[in-house]
């Protein structure tokens, strides 16, 4: 049995374990107040290590190379940043390797101290602290937002510039989507419910 605070009413109730697929209502108010997903932990597993290979893809590899005459430059994500910092742009390039590089990285590492844990039914220090600290980070991966800026950067470059997308580019564009799905099969209240916390 556990216990969890409805969002919209906060009457405190208590509920019994839910198989997979299954909602749990509010009794007061009828909010739904979470759904029980199927296959949660192998699901999150497979897309967390998805994303880790297409990131090392990502940050080592080409992302453009842009063709003009004999100028022929090839640029990638960290170098993108670096050229920002030697601009003057301080904030900006930090907040594009916090938000870009660090904050999703810290996410699936995270995904994997908590999930493998799970999967082999082993309890480890400090998993509760750090999943809060993955609640929190929710917030601060923008990665589709500079995704979207390149894709603007490259239409207009195009006219000046023979723009060639490396295989960084796709593999940071499937990233995208694959960090997305992962998050989207974690299973918050099973998490909570297995690591002996509160929802």
């Amino acid at each position: 049995m556990h216990q969890i605070a409805c969002h919209a009413c906060d009457l405190v109730q208590d509920i019994p374990p839910m198989p997979a697929g299954s909602s749990a209502c509010c009794t007061r108010c009828g909010t739904v107040l979470f759904r029980a997903k199927v296959n949660s932990i192998d699901r999150t597993l497979a897309w967390t290590i998805a994303g880790l290979v297409l990131y090392g893809v990502a940050v080592t590899f080409p992302f453009l190379a842009m063709k003009s005459g004999p100028i022929n430059q090839q640029t990638t994500l960290l170098s993108g940043v670096q050229q920002l910092y030697m601009q003057g742009e301080n904030v900006l390039a930090s907040l594009v390797l916090l938000t870009c590089l660090l904050v999703p990285l810290l996410q699936m590492c995270i995904l994997l101290f908590i999930f493998i844990p799970l999967k082999i039914n082993v309890r480890v220090n400090n998993s509760i602290p750090v999943f809060r600290l993955f609640q929190h980070l929710n917030a601060w991966s923008m990665m589709e937002i500079y995704l979207l800026g390149i894709l603007v950067a490259i239409v207009k470059l195009a006219k000046m510039a023979t723009i060639v997308p490396g295989l960084a580019v796709v593999a940071f564009g499937l990233l995208v989507f694959v960090l997305t799905f992962a998050i989207s099969s974690v299973d918050t209240h099973m998490v909570w419910e297995r690591l002996g916390g509160e929802s």
